[in-house]
Formats: structure tokens, sequence, C-alpha cells
């Protein structure tokens, strides 16, 4: 599996949020949703070794549900440069989330 940069400060977020293209996966500790899903996201990233990818536990950095407008968890966001291009929450698909992806990395490349 994949590993991430575990996101617990702003200058972190925005950090990963400013590269070419970045993943991040938002959970919360007592999510039992959020603990099932991970694992296949970090396997999905494994196709996508360009793509960084970090994770935020709200309960360890609260803030970044302001900053970002979570409302509910899961999340998985893609980023350009500081842009927010997808969000999925809650009920994540995760095969829609990898064509997304997909065609991401395919537009970015060029």
């Amino acid at each position: 599996m994949r590993d991430y940069i575990n996101i617990v400060t702003s200058k972190e977020l925005n950090h990963l949020m400013n590269r070419k293209l970045s993943v991040l996966y938002i959970s919360r500790t007592g999510c039992s949703v959020c603990h099932a899903l991970l694992p296949k996201i970090q396997h999905v990233m494994e196709d996508f070794p360009e793509v960084s990818f970090g994770h935020v536990t709200v309960d360890e950095y609260e803030e970044v549900a302001g900053e970002l407008n979570i409302f509910t968890v899961p999340v998985v966001l893609i980023f350009s440069e500081g842009k927010e291009l997808l969000r999925e929450a809650r009920f994540i698909r995760v095969d829609e989330f990898r064509v997304s992806l997909t065609k991401m990395t395919g537009i970015f490349e060029n």
C-alpha cells in the first residue's frame, strides 16, 4: 500500500495543495467507513506515484474542516496548484475516483 504524508498543520496542507497534482484523504478517528476506505484509496494511489498523497485526521487537525469546508467524512479531494479539482465525500466510489485521477494525470502530463 502506498504511504501518505500525514498532514497536521496549515503549512503542510498548503504545501500539499500547491503541488502540480495532489490527493488529500480526510477522515476521523472513530469513523469505521473512513478506516475501511483508506486502504482502498492507498491501493489506487499505488498506480499514481507522481501524484502527492496526503491524509488528515480531523481529530488531530480540527481547523481543516473550516479551511476546506468539510461537513462530513470521509472526503477525497484532488488539487492542482492550490485549486480544488474534485471533491468526493461520504459515499466514495473507488472505481470512479480511479477514473477521475487517471483523466487528471493525463491532462497534467501534457
